[in-house]
């Protein structure tokens, strides 16, 4: 909770206490999970474990997890107005740049060490290969996220254009689960498991919308029965 939220008040004061207490246990302990990962890829790569084809348990796990961590961003919003935990939000950043970190590991595994930085070749898989190309754009729309994460972006770019653009995400996210399910040739229960939590999470936030335009309806007709009424004892 920022400084300036807190008010003078004895029951602000207790909030932004309780609320600082939270975010230093809970931040290390949500950043150090989300590097775990990570960790069990360098751990098993050190045993020599990451299988007969490394690069692509690389590859695998890292896209995986990118998706996974983006699922979560955008889990937080429709779970905080559910269980009325506010603070939830707090964590939505920190999700999504590790979602963006890993979609970058998973963009440099392809690059390096399946391409080698062949530049010809990599563009000859993004025209011939769907999957690449819809991963491609996935990343692409990422970036832009990315790099406009910061307060000072928000201050720049004004509340509301930095809402329209960060609704790239759902884009993000969409693109993502199809690149799954493309790439996926045999059993697609894994990708397709993906596929409906994206779907929930989208259809809660249509739902939200529809809802508040159904109210807003609903509460200008009542205000036009009112005037009219009014107007007729007058």
């Amino acid at each position: 909770m920022p400084a300036w939220t807190c008010g003078s008040g004895s029951e602000h004061r207790a909030a932004c206490t309780i609320s600082k207490m939270r975010n230093r246990t809970l931040k290390p302990i949500v950043f150090s999970l989300a590097l775990v990962p990570l960790l069990r890829l360098v751990v098993l790569g050190m045993r020599g474990e990451l299988g007969a084809n490394p690069i692509e348990m690389i590859t695998h796990q890292t896209g995986l997890w990118a998706l996974t961590l983006l699922l979560a961003t955008l889990a937080i919003t429709p779970v905080r107005r559910v269980t009325g935990q506010l603070w939830l939000i707090q964590y939505r950043r920190m999700l999504g740049l590790f979602a963006f970190f890993y979609a970058v590991l998973h963009m440099l595994t392809y690059v390096w060490l399946d391409q080698f930085f062949n530049l010809q070749s990599m563009l000859k898989d993004v025209v011939k290969r769907p999957f690449i190309t819809m991963g491609s754009a996935a990343f692409l729309l990422l970036v832009p996220l990315a790099l406009t994460s910061t307060q000072s972006a928000i201050r720049r770019l004004g509340g509301r254009r930095w809402q329209q653009l960060h609704r790239l995400v759902y884009c993000a996210a969409i693109a993502g689960v199809i690149h799954f399910v493309w790439l996926v040739k045999k059993d697609i229960r894994q990708p397709m498991i993906y596929a409906f939590v994206l779907a929930v999470l989208l259809g809660y936030r249509v739902f939200i919308v529809l809802l508040k335009r159904y109210s807003l309806r609903q509460a200008s007709r009542a205000a036009s029965v009112a005037q009219a009424e009014a107007g007729g004892n007058d």
